[in-house]
């Protein structure tokens, strides 16, 4: 990349940035002009105590201190009255620091609300974007490193602008006014006093490069182990029934460790640093005082002007070596900035408004369907057609692989077809609005996901407006009702995380219900009725018939006896449609439907 390109790229990203912030710049004005009357209220303090020793005290004369403080002092009174009122310089010295104070308070209460506003941008946007992130970006992103940039980059952003901006624009007003000051006061001093400035300034840039570099590997790190902890804690049934703890540990074991080898990185970067500037530091603060005293011996410059320059030495080697450290928080920052533009940056679903919102009949028809997904140009479904008629139901079945998830995938347009065209209601599917066509297919998938609210808010979240008659109707619907029943506190029984107070079929036919209360007029079961036995297979397809009315219904299943009621069933195998009729007619192909139906039932009867 070209330098004008990387200029570019940061003008771009500084602007993104500060997009989050809009209506909010007054805040950071009033901050920053608040951070500089606060060390202005610093700086002022040394001079004070300079007039008092030359002027007051040892009555020299302080000729290098600006006019304004033998004009601010004599309206106070004169030397006599001053050397018999020193409580005057203590109490300015104390509204000095009270000033400062307020400055302070005043900085914080800005710059604080500042940033939490942009925070607070910051997560929205991004959670927001990524609801309309297309399914693809979903089914390859870590959810731990989603979770992270989501949080920990956003915070790491926060605490910059609520911590680290004003303390960097604190510095450099010390170093800048102490500098301009002291070259005032006193040539000589002065060059003495900035003779290791140069060094720290390289130092800390090649610093801040460094740590910015080291912080990005740290960040990603944090990922991957967020990313490990995730699917772990989420998966602990399956690892349990596997006896997959060593396992685990032994992987979690191999991230962690990679995981402390970048810190330990990170902290010799810094203990190098802090080393090597502590020892720059007092070493500069030493000739100051050595180089000071012994130019006051020979009466070159006042005991008060040395004092000063110990003082301004402080400010300027000090806020100067913190410089580094804010310098390497801000690379922090941008980093996590990128992080998030990572995924800002990744294409939502196209808009679609101006398409198509209209009432589906269920009619649904796929036409000559090929499909690839993006990242593998080997086809998925070759070929497919088949049509189907308001009111009917459609059974699909296949071995794993064959795309049976594909296809259902098709339906809601999470995916595009390859070639073909799939028609609703014979209306071309690219026709009609992702959200209208979401909105009227209710999709059951194969792992049911329960939140952690009650039975109740469970079932009817898709239709808050449903009475508690509707969500009772569909529970019943779901042969859910009487086990519902039977908890304590009935509908209001709360399910933990992800439902683990239920059963695996109890979540199966929550789920169940949670979708039929929507009154869809498409319905998908991904082999959604395989957690469930057989006679509630039955019970509930049966209650589904009754109340379903003009319903189409799409039922994935490896069990013949969930698909053998279907109007029509096909059969796919690698990608095509091997088979397509009903349950008569396959079995009378002796095909792989019949083979599967023989199978199944001879284990039935092996168990009968």
């Amino acid at each position: 990349m070209s330098e004008n390109s990387e200029k570019k790229k940061t003008r771009f990203a500084w602007g993104e940035l500060f997009a989050f912030y809009r209506g909010e710049f007054t805040r950071l004005y009033v901050s920053l002009a608040a951070t500089l009357g606060s060390s202005a209220m610093v700086l002022l303090i040394p001079l004070v105590v300079g007039y008092l020793v030359d002027d007051v005290l040892l009555n020299q004369g302080a000729s290098v201190l600006p006019a304004i403080f033998g004009r601010f002092f004599g309206h106070i009174g004169d030397r006599a009255y001053l050397l018999q009122n020193l409580w005057v310089f203590g109490a300015i010295i104390l509204g000095l620091y009270a000033l400062d104070g307020m400055f302070s308070y005043l900085n914080n209460a800005r710059i604080t609300r500042f940033a939490e506003t942009g925070a607070l941008n910051m997560r929205l946007r991004l959670f927001s974007h990524l609801q309309r992130l297309p399914f693809a970006y979903h089914k390859q992103a870590q959810t731990g490193d989603l979770v992270q940039r989501c949080t920990t980059d956003v915070d790491q952003i926060r605490r910059f602008f609520q911590m680290q901006l004003s303390e960097m624009v604190r510095c450099l007003a010390l170093v800048v006014i102490a500098t301009v000051m002291m070259f005032r006061l006193d040539t000589k001093m002065a060059l003495v006093a900035i003779a290791s400035t140069p060094i720290l300034f390289v130092s800390s840039w090649i610093y801040f490069k460094k740590r910015r570099y080291a912080f990005r590997v740290w960040d990603e790190a944090e990922g991957v182990i967020s990313t490990v902890l995730q699917e772990n804690i989420t998966g602990v049934r399956v690892v349990r029934a596997f006896d997959r703890t060593d396992f685990e540990i032994e992987k979690f074991a191999v991230h962690n460790n990679a995981l402390n080898r970048v810190a330990k990185e990170q902290f010799r970067i810094m203990g190098d640093f802090w080393m090597a500037s502590d020892l720059l530091a007092f070493s500069q603060l030493a000739a100051v005082i050595i180089v000071g005293a012994i130019e006051a011996i020979d009466g070159n410059i006042s005991l008060g002007t040395l004092l000063i320059f110990i003082s301004y030495s402080e400010n300027l080697i000090f806020p100067l070596r913190g410089l580094a450290r804010l310098l390497a928080d801000a690379g922090k920052m941008q980093i996590s900035f990128d992080r998030l533009k990572e995924i800002l940056d990744e294409k939502p679903e196209p808009g679609d408004e101006d398409l198509l919102d209209p009432v589906l009949k269920g009619q649904v028809e796929f036409d000559r369907v090929d499909f690839a997904y993006p990242d593998d140009p080997r086809p998925v479904l070759k070929d497919v057609s088949f049509d189907i008629r308001p009111g009917q139901t459609l059974g699909i079945l296949g071995p794993t692989g064959s795309g049976k998830s594909s296809l259902l995938q098709l339906l809601q347009r999470l995916y595009e077809p390859t070639n073909g065209s799939i028609r609703f209601d014979g209306i071309p599917a690219t026709e009609i609005s992702r959200e209208s066509l979401r909105r009227q297919i209710g999709l059951i998938l194969q792992e049911p996901f329960v939140y952690s609210r009650t039975i109740m808010e469970n079932i009817r979240m898709p239709r808050p407006q449903a009475s508690d008659t509707d969500v009772k109707n569909q529970a019943k619907t779901a042969r859910l009702h009487r086990e519902i029943q039977q908890f304590e506190d009935g509908y209001e029984t709360m399910v933990g995380e992800r439902g683990v107070t239920l059963s695996g079929g109890q979540k199966q036919r929550l789920t169940i219900a949670r979708a039929l209360i929507r009154t869809c007029p498409i319905i998908v079961f991904d082999d959604s009725l395989s957690a469930v036995d057989m006679e509630t297979d039955r019970e509930i397809r049966r209650a589904m018939r009754r109340s379903g009315g003009s319903i189409t219904t799409f039922i994935v299943s490896h069990r013949i006896s969930t698909l053998m009621h279907a109007d029509r069933i096909i059969v796919l195998s690698e990608g095509k449609v091997a088979e397509s009729g009903t349950h008569g007619t396959l079995l009378e192909n002796n095909g792989l439907y019949r083979r599967v139906y023989d199978i199944q039932r001879a284990y039935l009867e092996e168990d009968a």
